[in-house]
């Protein structure tokens, strides 16, 4: 079993939790990624290994509350146990000094961010990072990713905090007075597209990592797959970083929201049930 050895809320519907896992710490490198499932009947679902520590045996998870899986592994207190652990899973960044990277987060997307920005620099790159949420409390990982970067960019959308404005403005900012070699991208789909679209147009060869619907994480079931420069891939095994100008970003919208009322239903049958038996 996989014991929770520590737990932060980061903000109402985002936690950092810390489990005991020694194999996955002493293998894990940046990028790769793990298969929780929470109960003997609940969902498969991938997290991104955002910190590992080998001395201790600990992985850090961080994951925001958008379904009953994520709801359920938010709920567990320190001394609880996590069902099902698997990984590490996925390729590892390739990591070298290439210059200076532009690594890009868009909400929980900061915390797989954070073990990538890290490798980077300690590899010799000049690292420029802009992590962004819609407001203040929504930021995360904010001193760590300092730790760590060159120079750190903060957008809001709102404004309430760093500058206002979306995650694509702060990297026009930082691209226009830096020569960047590589960007990095991890975030909502919608926010990857746009930051592809951002580099694109000024040449800057980019990868992003993407959050796929997953089931097994191993290959076999074909649930994860994208188109990548015209050829099906899969995120899980062939993942889950890519050429960032070769994703059919359109396609992989159209597949993430398919499951959306689906989900949206069985939350609502969770919350109801949670709220009665608090209430018995």
């Amino acid at each position: 079993m996989y014991k929770v050895v520590d737990k932060t809320f980061f903000s109402e519907n985002v936690v950092k939790i810390d489990v005991e896992a020694p194999r996955i710490a002493k293998a894990r490198r940046a990028g790769h990624f793990v298969m929780v499932k929470i109960g003997e009947k609940g969902e498969r679902f991938p997290l991104t290994i955002a910190g590992a520590d080998r001395d201790k045996g600990i992985i850090t998870l961080v994951v925001q509350t958008v379904g009953v899986s994520s709801r359920k592994l938010a709920a567990l207190e320190v001394g609880d146990s996590i069902t099902d652990l698997v990984g590490p899973l996925g390729q590892a960044t390739h990591i070298e000094n290439k210059g200076t990277i532009l690594a890009c987060g868009g909400g929980v997307g900061v915390a797989p961010l954070l073990p990538i920005v890290e490798a980077y620099k300690k590899a010799g790159n000049r690292v420029i990072t802009v992590i962004a949420a819609r407001n203040k409390d929504l930021i995360i990982l904010e001193e760590q990713m300092k730790a760590f970067s060159d120079e750190l960019i903060i957008m809001t959308d709102d404004g309430s905090y760093g500058q206002k404005g979306l995650v694509t403005e702060g990297m026009e900012a930082a691209i226009a007075k830096e020569d960047i070699s590589e960007a990095m991208i991890i975030g909502p789909a919608v926010m990857m597209k746009f930051a592809s679209l951002t580099t694109q147009k000024h040449n800057i060869p980019t990868l992003a990592s993407l959050n796929t619907i997953m089931v097994d994480g191993t290959g076999m079931c074909g649930a994860c797959r994208i188109t990548v420069g015209g050829k099906t891939k899969f995120v899980c095994v062939d993942g889950p970083e890519f050429d960032a100008h070769q994703v059919d970003f359109d396609e992989m919208l159209l597949r993430l929201n398919g499951y959306k009322e689906i989900e949206k239903a069985a939350e609502s049958n969770y919350l109801k049930e949670n709220n009665k038996n608090c209430q018995a």
